[in-house]
């Protein structure tokens, strides 16, 4: 069964004066405790070290700092709901028990649309064979 939230929070961050990364996520609300998704990549293009480590890929955080990298398989936005599709090998590091998750959006529009705009290019980062497939995003 899917994890299921409403998300009043969406954000979109891809300045490099102003950012330290590419960013775009979801959140119950501005509570640290509340449930959020972050999905982060670097500007830059992955150097030797990065991928060695396996980090030349999109970074999905959730709360707690759950972290894992290349972990998701599919993003589909449909309507006003986004569900994500992770592998399943990583639900331990994010701290999940279920592979779907699903926001219902209800952040403000400006918000959602910066959303959109930043979460594919940081889903096609780097490492090819990590991309997750991209359904009406």
């Amino acid at each position: 069964m899917a994890y299921r939230f409403t998300a009043r929070f969406a954000c979109g961050l891809d300045d490099p004066d102003e950012d330290d990364c590419l960013m775009a996520g979801v959140a119950e609300s501005d509570d640290e405790e509340a449930f959020s998704l972050l999905f982060m990549c670097d500007f830059e293009e992955p150097d030797a070290q990065e991928v060695g480590l396996g980090m030349d890929t999109h970074c999905l955080v959730t709360p707690d700092q759950g972290t894992a990298y290349g972990c998701v398989r599919e993003v589909e936005l449909h309507g006003d709901v986004l569900r994500v599709t992770l592998d399943p090998a990583f639900l331990d590091a994010l701290g999940l028990a279920d592979p779907i998750v699903e926001a219902l959006l209800r952040a403000p529009a400006d918000d959602v649309r910066r959303m959109r705009k930043v979460l594919p290019r940081i889903l096609a980062y780097g490492c090819q064979e990590a991309r997750p497939r991209l359904i009406k995003l």
